[in-house]
């Protein structure tokens, strides 16, 4: 099914601010929250669908990056518009907002939101690793698939990630009972205040591990290897970063593990200059050949193209091969190959040569009128315009 634009999803302008998105994103919540709408799958989707809008317009580069290029653009931008957000839990959306949840709810008023029984551990976050990617123009046009060895935390294969030495490692926190903050009431000149804030023995994860793993020494983390599998869209460009959700460096105590970012670069081609989704081919023409026209072979990204050059062909024509671009990233056709002609004169020339030049130059028709002058300086000064 075709995902549905995220304004659309969350019921606001495209010019809506950070502080509109964020509050009809939890209106959005709230209606569809699985806590208020038991085992209503639908529900559930909405909820899911709403948090992947939020992720992405409450950014400003995935934001910005979705304006122009669509979903398309979001394929590999991290989050829930990237690569893997089919694969977040409930926990996950709680954990990665909870600004807007205040925990594992925050709304309050029923069960899950912080009024009724809900949890409000933290989980910790793992650190987002940074990696570079060149890419041929080849490669940009047909997308193509990339493997990074990282080396990165992943989770301590002892422990199972949860920093505890064996199955009775760890044990509720008698500070906050499990709950990962504490309630504070004091005198004021107000009256009786409460305060709430993470829970100082647990630092917030509502448990307190009594032995620690042997292998992590209790982090729930060790240094390791990874080999990551990561899918380049066509049509990328230079400085475009991409984003592969959850694999980044493992979170602490099976927390939410940071994301792996992509940065793309491009690959020189020997003959193609990009400028946006069309390519730029030079084309240098002897004499000979663009007066009398012929046929010339031009490159493409994979392979070559012959092209009728007609006769009389001046300086400063461009001709366009439509379709010989690069696609756009956002799914939007393809670009164009641009030919760039240009005529080659001799630097040096023989006895016989120049007598054979001095007899047609004799001629009116070798001779450039003002019609044939405006018009090829026409086509330079458009390019200064």
């Amino acid at each position: 099914m075709a995902k549905r634009d995220y304004y659309e999803v969350l019921e606001v302008e495209k010019t809506a601010s950070v502080e509109e998105i964020k509050k009809a994103y939890r209106r959005k919540a709230i209606q569809y929250h699985p806590d208020k709408n038991p085992g209503d799958k639908e529900a559930e989707e909405k909820f899911k669908e709403a948090a992947e809008a939020y992720e992405v317009l409450s950014n400003p580069d995935k934001r910005a990056r979705y304006d122009q290029f669509g979903h398309a653009g979001m394929e590999g931008a991290g989050g829930f518009g990237g690569f893997g957000g089919q694969g977040m839990s409930m926990d996950d959306i709680f954990s990665m907002f909870g600004d807007i949840f205040g925990g594992r709810g925050g709304f309050g008023g029923f069960s899950g939101f912080g009024g009724g029984g809900g949890q409000s551990q933290r989980r910790f976050r793992g650190s987002d690793l940074r990696v570079k990617v060149k890419l041929s123009l080849k490669e940009i046009a047909e997308g193509t698939t990339k493997k990074f060895k990282l080396k990165k935390y992943v989770p301590c294969s002892h422990c199972h990630g949860s920093g505890a030495e064996g199955s009775g490692g760890m044990e509720t926190c008698p500070t906050c009972k499990g709950s990962g903050t504490v309630i504070r009431t004091q005198q004021s000149i107000f009256g009786m205040m409460q305060t709430q804030s993470v829970c100082p023995q647990c630092n917030g994860e509502g448990k307190i591990i009594k032995d620690k793993c042997r292998e992590c020494n209790g982090e729930g983390v060790v240094y390791g290897e990874e080999v990551v599998e990561v899918k380049i869209p066509a049509g990328v460009a230079e400085g475009m970063q991409l984003s592969m959700s959850g694999k980044g460096n493992a979170g602490r105590h099976n927390g939410v593990a940071g994301d792996l970012l992509i940065q793309v670069e491009e690959e020189a081609h020997p003959d193609l200059i990009r400028q946006d989704d069309d390519l730029i081919y030079n084309l240098l023409l002897s004499f000979p050949t663009a007066a009398l026209g012929g046929a010339v072979e031009i490159p493409t990204i994979d392979s070559k193209v012959k092209v009728k050059i007609e006769s009389g062909t001046q300086p400063g024509k461009v001709l366009r091969l439509r379709g010989k671009g690069l696609p756009s990233v956002n799914g939007y056709g393809t670009g164009d190959l641009l030919v760039n002609v240009s005529v080659y004169v001799p630097e040096a020339l023989s006895k016989d040569e120049k007598q054979a030049l001095e007899k047609l130059d004799a001629s009116d028709n070798f001779r450039p009128n003002m019609s044939i002058k405006e018009k090829i300086f026409k086509k330079f000064k458009s390019l200064f315009d």
